[in-house]
């Protein structure tokens, strides 16, 4: 080797490493961004879920008294418990001082804990949603995959339509139309689930399992239909804009059967619109879905969220509403961070 031809080959050497020094020294900078990006979000959270549910009309001291003929003297030592009789910037420091220690104070109407509420109810909105979830997320990736693949056909027109036609539906509404025919019945039509709640009660071991499993059907049925469909649709998007590219044309080029370029080829480069999705989906989990959750009297966050609005109880709402909005807002950041490992050019 020359002494002349040394100084290009470093130079060539340090080119092809450019890009990747590059994308390693740009990641750091991504992730910070975006971690930085969803604290300001959840501190902007922390602010509204003060002010938001102070606008709700009507006096949660007087709605506790349960409409009791209660003296002035009553009332204001009940404000003074609950440190209503603050002034509401003073109020806005100790809510936020104490929130971001996870203490959100005491509920109105229990008298406990607001974080010991949300843990008691967790669970059970998790099994709901999480269950529904993983259905939803199954069934429409593999409709949207089948009907990309055969755009056009029977099969295409059938499941775009129908997903469609349950997206647009209410989820409340069509709870209430599965209770009415398949819990109370129509005609010779029986019952034959239960029209809510979480169990019958005095069951144990198995048994307790397959009841609790008999009052999950209907709710997370109306789960998996209302939402299926935007999966689906994202999907089926996403891969009509892959079919059509040169990698996939080379792919069958090579031989490879049309079931082995969907599976792996074009599927897995169609996937991050339906990654963003599910991300956002899986923070909507914790959420829960007060709409179902009330109809079908299922005892989890979205439920208790509900109850928390009618008195106001506004630190459990303000509680609820935090880590509702905290999820999205996590699986979001998590979506994102995801992103680079998919495709490296997001972080560039």
């Amino acid at each position: 080797m020359t002494a002349d031809a040394t100084p290009a080959l470093v130079e060539d050497r340090q080119t092809a490493a450019g890009p990747r020094v590059r994308e390693r020294s740009a990641y750091p900078r991504y992730l910070a961004g975006k971690v930085a990006g969803a604290a300001v979000s959840l501190l902007a959270v922390l602010v509204t879920s003060f002010f938001l549910f102070r606008l709700i009309p009507g006096d949660p001291v007087k709605t506790m008294t349960g409409g009791r003929q209660v003296s002035a003297e009553q009332l204001a030592a009940y404000r003074e418990e609950f440190g209503l009789d603050l002034p509401l910037w003073r109020q806005f420091t100790d809510y936020s001082g104490k929130a971001l220690t996870g203490d959100f104070g005491t509920s109105y109407q229990f008298r406990a804990p607001v974080v010991d509420k949300i843990t008691e109810a967790l669970p059970n909105t998790l099994l709901l949603t999480g269950t529904a979830f993983v259905l939803y997320t199954a069934l429409g990736i593999f409709l949207g995959t089948r009907s990309a693949w055969r755009r056009g056909g029977l099969g295409d027109r059938v499941n775009t339509g129908l997903a469609l036609t349950l997206y647009s539906i209410p989820s409340f509404w069509l709870g209430l139309l599965l209770i009415i025919v398949l819990s109370v019945g129509i005609g010779p039509l029986p019952g034959l689930f239960p029209t809510g709640g979480m169990e019958s009660g005095g069951e144990e071991g198995f048994a307790y399992v397959l009841d609790v499993a008999h009052h999950l059907v209907l709710p997370v049925v109306t789960l998996v239909a209302v939402e299926y469909g935007q999966t689906l649709l994202v999907t089926r998007s996403a891969l009509l804009d892959e079919m059509g590219s040169d990698y996939l044309t080379t792919a069958r080029a090579k031989g490879l059967r049309d079931d082995l370029v969907r599976r792996r080829h074009a599927v897995p480069n169609a996937l991050l619109p339906t990654v963003t999705l599910i991300f956002i989906n899986l923070g909507r989990t914790v959420a829960g879905v007060i709409l179902v959750e009330t109809v079908f009297s299922w005892p989890g966050l979205g439920g208790l969220f509900y109850q928390a609005l009618s008195v106001p109880d506004l630190p459990l709402v303000q509680g609820l509403f935090f880590v509702f909005a905290a999820a999205v807002i996590l699986m979001n950041t998590l979506a994102d961070l995801v992103y680079p490992l998919l495709d490296p050019r997001v972080a560039r």
